[in-house]
């Protein structure tokens, strides 16, 4: 078990000092909830997203994590005796390991008329229980927290060994229990004398009735749980979705309402949220408070929210229209976060601080990378720099695309051009499409392909956008990122240089004439940052005016004195990967490297990349939130900027108040690497990695680039001929105008609220 000093080292806190009057700075704003408070947090069986559901340390964690005013949440079960148990389920096999203990005493009783089968609570006295220990009950989630000896806590040991600040019990069975002979309203009458219970909740209306009196509705507040709106309630024999049309009718027995969160914002078959209802308005209308249930930051949600689990949060707590008066979530630092640090806030308020937004490929977690859509979104959604990864066209033009193989980002396969796809050892392809094998207006016969960084998970990003967009030219991208008013700067990507050269390509030729032609040479308002992981390449651009940044391509786990000395010699900057400054095991943080207070001594700007929204792209210790990971990257190791497929993420970040607080609230302190692995047996612990490389200089010193090889071109077909006049290099001499109408298409697909 966890104990609280254990626990509080979870954190690496700026100060020791209490933050409990600061961590509600937001209370005394003007909510849009019933009595006009701020939200309440519930955490459902404590922190259940990471810990097992109802364990000691979930509900610790779950006080560690959360604004203070925090409601710790139990699912009452009873014993044979008649114990209330805290356990997520009638069924104990799935969140703990009775099976393991009575191999044979799986019985099969009725639930709600439906024949179940496991391993019940009524079926065992408490004292049985004993050596049961929890376990993780969500499959998805991980299981190495299990086997650490959490037993079965009853209600009265939540209230002693937590000590939570407010207290809510669910009764989901009431009339199971009655059928084995236990009265759960009894139990809760008898609690009640001695235990102070701010919640309870049940589903059957007769089970509240039969409570309301014995109850002081000052202190005990009574909620109607809602489950599927086709799912019949036994004690009315009507359906959930017809109660709800009878508000009037819940106000006699209960003072508020818990329902599931798609009762107020519903999404469609797609995954797409649909315009909210009027739901919260009738609850207050009724003197109802509503609270919104089943929040998790690691399971899917609308597609409208990228992925952030705080832009979930914000459309139920602060959208201008209404309020919930609270959320049950099983990762409560997320929603703490939300309304304390995110809520109020005006999109055209000022960074609170100075962390540059990279783009990568534009917005490419909501359209497809590098088409006009995803530059349009990331410039409306707070991006600093723009980025465009150069690639070739067979007749000459540099355009953005985030892959030299068609087949990465593009719709080539269901094209007419499958029939040219060959093996290029040269770039690792074993069966592509390389972009100069195709015209411009090849190219653009092709639609673009949104990338699903994450589908093995089965995580989608936006299909209803899948193809949508365009291809932009390096010369449209140039005239865009420089006319937006916006957007700080562009960040130039040059890849496979040499051996494009050596195909006839000039590559590092285009995009300096690309720049001159734009009018980036004779400006100072907009940065040019040119990166490659090609010290050759960046060797090119020295006696340009332009920010050179060297990417690191590889995970290294130190950098060598003479190494940083050498990148000195021809970049300002360095682009790491994440685990080069929090390396991980098996996704759990072992440590932190040096290797960024290193260039920073050394006057290197460091950028890290890739920041993604879905969770399992993070690591287990950041809670499968955004905010907190790039929190940490932020303020816990001091990068200069974070390259990002949501730079709608990283801006909202940016602006929060509780980067302001001079003591960070817990739920927005710093996590310390290696402080969850304490937490795990012995047995439990993932498998120790070899550490990543130490960086050398002989990993950053190339030869100089070849010269451009002259190659005779092929015959243009009757298309190429059409097209544009192109300059010497091949970049168009004319401005497409592609964005024109991009900003309309994007207003229409952006989030419905």
């Amino acid at each position: 078990m966890w104990n609280l000093r254990r626990l509080s080292c979870l954190f690496v806190l700026l100060s020791c000092f209490s933050v409990t009057t600061q961590a509600l700075n937001n209370a005394t704003t003007k909510w849009l909830t019933l009595h006009g408070h701020a939200p309440l947090v519930i955490a459902r069986g404590g922190f259940s997203g990471l810990l097992p559901d109802s364990s000691y340390d979930a509900y610790i964690m779950a006080l560690e994590t959360s604004l203070p005013n925090a409601i710790i949440w139990c699912d009452v079960q009873l014993t044979k005796d008649g114990v209330g148990i805290c356990f997520p389920d009638l069924k104990l096999d799935n969140a703990s390991d009775i099976d393991f203990y009575f191999k044979n005493k799986k019985s099969k009783y009725l639930v709600n008329g439906v024949p179940t089968q496991g391993w019940f609570s009524t079926d065992y006295n408490f004292k049985d229980l004993a050596p049961v220990t929890l376990k993780q009950g969500v499959y998805s989630r991980t299981s190495r927290f299990d086997g650490t000896q959490q037993s079965i806590l009853t209600v009265q040991d939540v209230v002693n060994q937590v000590k939570p600040p407010g207290l809510w019990l669910n009764i989901q069975h009431d009339n199971f229990f009655g059928q084995h002979n236990l009265s759960m309203r009894s139990y809760i009458i008898s609690l009640s004398r001695s235990v102070l219970i701010n919640y309870i909740s049940s589903p059957e209306v007769n089970f509240l009735r039969s409570i309301l009196s014995r109850l002081n509705s000052r202190v005990t507040k009574l909620v109607f749980r809602f489950l599927g709106q086709n799912d019949v309630e036994p004690s009315t024999n009507q359906t959930y979705g017809s109660l709800l049309k009878n508000l009037t009718f819940i106000k006699t027995f209960a003072s508020g309402i818990l329902v599931p969160k798609s009762y107020i914002w519903p999404v469609d078959n797609s995954l797409y949220l649909q315009p909210y209802t009027s739901l919260v308005l009738d609850a207050h209308k009724e003197g109802l408070q509503i609270f919104a249930s089943e929040f998790a930051n690691d399971v899917p949600f609308a597609y409208n929210y990228s992925y952030d689990p705080t832009s979930e949060y914000l459309s139920f707590v602060d959208n201008g229209n209404f309020s919930v008066d609270g959320v049950l979530s099983d990762f409560p630092v997320t929603p703490s976060a939300a309304i304390d640090c995110f809520t109020h806030l005006d999109k055209n308020d000022k960074p609170r601080e100075k962390l540059l937004i990279i783009t990568s490929e534009g917005a490419s977690g909501d359209y497809p990378g590098c088409t006009d859509l995803a530059y349009t979104k990331a410039a409306s959604d707070g991006a600093d720099v723009l980025d465009c990864p150069v690639q070739m066209t067979k007749d000459g033009i540099p355009f953005c695309l985030g892959s030299i193989n068609l087949i990465d980002k593009t719709t080539i396969f269901r094209s007419q051009f499958t029939n040219i796809a060959s093996t290029v050892p040269e770039l690792n392809i074993t069966n592509g499409v390389v972009t100069f094998n195709l015209t411009w207006d090849e190219i653009n016969s092709l639609k673009p392909e949104i990338t699903n960084a994450w589908l093995e998970f089965r995580l989608y990003r936006n299909p209803k956008a899948r193809n949508e967009g365009n291809f932009v030219s390096l010369a449209d991208f140039l005239t865009y990122a420089k006319n937006a008013s916006t957007v700080s700067g562009v960040m130039i990507s040059i890849e496979n240089a040499a051996y494009l050269a050596n195909q006839g390509f000039g590559v590092t030729d285009a995009v300096r004439e690309a720049l001159r032609n734009a009018g980036y040479n004779n400006q100072t308002a907009k940065k040019v940052m040119i990166q490659s992981k090609d010290s050759s390449v960046l060797k090119e651009f020295k006696k340009n005016r332009y920010e050179l940044v060297y990417r690191v391509a590889d995970d290294i786990s130190d950098i060598e004195s003479s190494t940083i000395s050498e990148i000195k010699s021809f970049a300002s900057s360095v682009i790491l990967t994440k685990n080069s400054v929090f390396p991980s095991e098996s996704k759990f943080l072992v440590g932190k490297t040096n290797v960024m207070e290193k260039l920073h001594s050394s006057n290197l700007s460091v950028y890290v990349q890739r920041f993604n929204n879905e969770f399992v792209s993070q690591a287990w210790d950041f809670f499968s939130d955004s905010s907190v990971e790039i929190n940490n990257y932020f303020v816990g190791a001091g990068i200069d900027g974070v390259i990002t497929d949501f730079p709608r993420t990283a801006a909202t970040y940016r602006r929060n108040r509780c980067l302001r607080y001079k003591v960070p609230p817990l739920y927005f302190s710093l996590v310390s690497p290696g402080v969850l692995l304490q937490f795990m047996s012995r047995q439990s612990l993932p498998p120790a990695e070899a550490p990543s490389p130490i960086l050398t200089e002989s990993d950053v010193v190339e030869p100089p680039l070849p010269p451009v090889a002259k190659i005779t071109p092929t015959a243009r077909n009757e298309s190429t001929a059409n097209a544009a006049p192109t300059s010497p290099i091949g970049q168009s001499s004319v401005v497409a105008g592609v964005f024109t109408c991009c900003l309309t298409i994007l207003l229409a697909d952006l989030v419905i609220f």
